[in-house]
């Protein structure tokens, strides 16, 4: 289990694998000095609650992965998870949904 880590705020334990896509995700809003919201469910073990924060070009954010290999990445995952980034309720981690036909996973990130 990495984190994503924002500014001075508590670690936001999440899953490799999705952190990876979370990462490309943010770094391409980030390079586009866009800001927008990230809302999240708590892992289980932490609780049945959520949060939301406000991202900001300028702010520090750390990608702190737990294993040792970047986990492949499905662009069809990435094609969702920007689209959720570009409305007005804000990124949202969602499930990862089957890679697109002819359009295998990409290995590293």
């Amino acid at each position: 289990m990495g984190a994503l880590i924002y500014g001075t705020n508590a670690p936001i334990p999440v899953d490799d694998r999705a952190l990876v896509h979370l990462q490309l995700v943010i770094y391409s809003k980030l390079r586009a000095q866009e800001s927008f919201a990230f809302n999240w469910k708590d892992e289980p073990g932490v609780g049945d609650g959520h949060g939301s924060i406000w991202i900001s070009p300028g702010v520090p954010i750390v990608f702190k992965y737990a294993g040792s290999r970047d986990p492949a990445v499905n662009r069809e995952w990435l094609r969702v998870l920007r689209e959720s980034a570009n409305q007005p309720s804000g990124l949202r981690l969602i499930p990862e949904p089957p890679a697109a036909a002819g359009r295998p996973d990409q290995g590293g990130a």
